[in-house]
């Protein structure tokens, strides 16, 4: 799944961009999806889908829960921090956006909380004491195909961060978002492409 320039996912008209103006785009991936028919949305595609469209492998869910494990022992994921409380993203909402969204801001998504859930741009964030992360779903029909677009998001809330991230980027880029990413595209063969 390839990852593509931040100056090229940047010229989407998307929400993010100008919510998460002042936080650094960590990386953002792109899968081809097969255009079945004009008009199909994140959210639809999402509904469809039922339990979401990220199914992490054995690999992925093994990495997972060696990184909880350790976060457990470290204390890492332990109780809100003050960028919790005080700096949410969610927190950066005008009211047009929180009328917009169809999932209310704060809402439990898995280990995130919801920014919001707009019909084709999703934003969830996720805080605890190794970093301040946000991560983007948007799906985008182009001419000929659709375009599902994740991006990553991280502020650093301390000298942990960056070490951190170094320690785990070898591993999201070359197992856990190749291995979600797939898991989009045959979800979307599966419900969308099956209809």
């Amino acid at each position: 799944m390839p990852q593509i320039s931040s100056q090229e996912f940047e010229q989407l008209p998307l929400r993010v961009h100008t919510l998460l103006a002042d936080v650094p785009l960590h990386d953002v991936w792109v899968v081809e999806l097969p255009r079945v028919r004009s008009g199909i949305t994140l959210e639809a595609f999402r509904c469809s889908a039922r339990d979401g469209f990220f199914t992490p492998s054995p690999a992925v869910r093994a990495l997972l829960n060696l990184r909880f494990f350790v976060g457990r022992l470290l204390g890492w994921d332990r109780g809100p921090t003050e960028v919790a409380s005080g700096e949410a993203f969610a927190n950066r909402l005008t009211p047009a956006d929180r009328a917009a969204s169809l999932a209310p801001a704060g809402l439990k998504d898995g280990p995130f909380r919801v920014v919001y859930r707009f019909e084709n741009e999703h934003l969830a964030e996720l805080t605890n004491r190794t970093a301040h992360a946000a991560a983007l779903s948007a799906l985008v029909e182009t001419e000929n195909s659709y375009r599902f677009y994740f991006a990553v998001y991280v502020r650093s809330v301390g000298r942990l961060t960056p070490l951190y991230m170094a320690a785990i980027d070898p591993f999201r880029k070359l197992i856990v978002y190749p291995s979600l990413l797939r898991s989009v595209r045959a979800r979307w063969s599966r419900t969308v492409g099956a209809t």
